[in-house]
């Protein structure tokens, strides 16, 4: 007997605990123009109704495969979807978010077109700032283009990091058979999907960006890893920091200014960010302890030399680096209680401020 025709794309999606989401998720996939997909949706031990969903919503749908597997995280979930799929590309979607019906049709149309190993999308972040449907938008977007050169997409890759769109998976379609001749899988770390891309981008030779977004990526949820204090966020954003520096240095463009001002630009914002962690009230150190634990922050020298190096694109941010740059520990501690105030307090004023940044 014959096997069964791959599909042109395998859609991954991890779930946990996303009872309240799921349903939309899928059904955003199920309603697509494009149909020549299997969805593999890995119930990651979910303790709420997420598995049972996923399995009658699979009962009227055989495209979508689901999978029961004990807790193991987001890339555990991910690399045993990756080890099932069958598709010529691939699209990674969280089970929380979801996306406009010609996304596929639209994204497979300009893949196979220019025979591309990477396609690039804009994309909405929904914040709500409610417990009702009442949200904020904002839309993160590139000028539609398809890099001629892999030196040239190499040169121009800051603007798209600068726009948040080479950070994520899942504005993106992926040549399979590429990340199968890479090896490359997620790693389990603080944020796993970064590294995944930057590990396919770091010899990606054909890449195009589309305009339109398609995806739109919620916020909603407080469990959320950008929304709670995190104990270990400074070592995280410090790791980060040498990911980004080794993909540049192996690129040849640690002399290139723009690109380098990017990167330090990005680092002196998470450090910012690091320093409302530290700030948040369940940290449970004393002022006092704050204080010296930002002190040691902003005294690194790598913390220094991204000062002289950014240049913010706000007045916000430049009042906001100025402690910092004169290691002013008392007045980032001030600074950080405020931030972290109105972070908890006010998400409309905060979210305005972070994308103004």
């Amino acid at each position: 007997m014959a096997s069964a025709k791959a599909p042109m794309v395998s859609v991954i999606m991890p779930v946990y605990n996303v009872e309240g989401f799921v349903t939309r998720a899928v059904e955003s996939l199920q309603g697509q123009t494009f149909s020549d997909f299997e969805l593999i949706a890995v119930d990651d031990g979910s303790t709420d109704r997420s598995g049972q969903i996923l399995d009658r919503l699979a009962e009227r749908d055989i495209r979508l495969e689901v999978v029961h597997t004990e807790n193991g995280g987001a890339p555990a979930a991910r690399n045993l979807a990756l080890d099932r799929a069958h598709g010529t590309y691939v699209y990674f979607m969280d089970a929380d978010d979801w996306c406009d019906p010609y996304m596929l049709e639209d994204m497979v149309g300009v893949m196979q077109r220019f025979e591309l190993e990477l396609l690039v999308c804009g994309f909405f972040i929904d914040t709500y700032v409610s417990d009702d449907e009442e949200h904020l938008t904002e839309v993160k977007s590139y000028p539609s283009t398809v890099f001629p050169t892999q030196a040239e997409f190499r040169q121009r890759a800051y603007e798209l990091f600068d726009r948040n769109l080479l950070y994520t998976p899942w504005n993106k379609l992926f040549l399979r058979s590429r990340i199968e001749e890479l090896g490359i899988r997620f790693r389990a770390t603080f944020m796993d999907d970064f590294p995944f891309v930057l590990d396919y981008v770091r010899d990606v030779e054909r890449v195009g960006v589309m305009e339109e977004a398609y995806y739109h990526f919620t916020r909603a949820r407080g469990e959320s890893e950008t929304s709670r204090w995190r104990p270990n966020l400074y070592e995280k954003r410090e790791e980060e920091h040498d990911w980004m520096l080794s993909l540049y240095g192996h690129w040849g463009l640690l002399d290139d200014e723009a690109s380098m001002e990017m990167v330090q630009r990005r680092y002196i914002e998470r450090l910012v960010g690091c320093i409302e962690n530290v700030c948040d009230p369940a940290c449970e150190l004393t002022d006092a302890e704050k204080r010296l634990v930002i002190e040691r922050m902003i005294s690194t020298e790598r913390a220094q030399e991204a000062c002289r190096a950014a240049r913010p694109r706000s007045r916000m941010m430049k009042v906001m680096l100025s402690p910092i740059r004169r290691r002013d520990a008392r007045l980032t501690f001030m600074e950080g209680r405020l931030i972290s105030f109105v972070r908890r307090h006010d998400t409309r004023l905060f979210t305005t401020l972070k994308a103004s940044r």
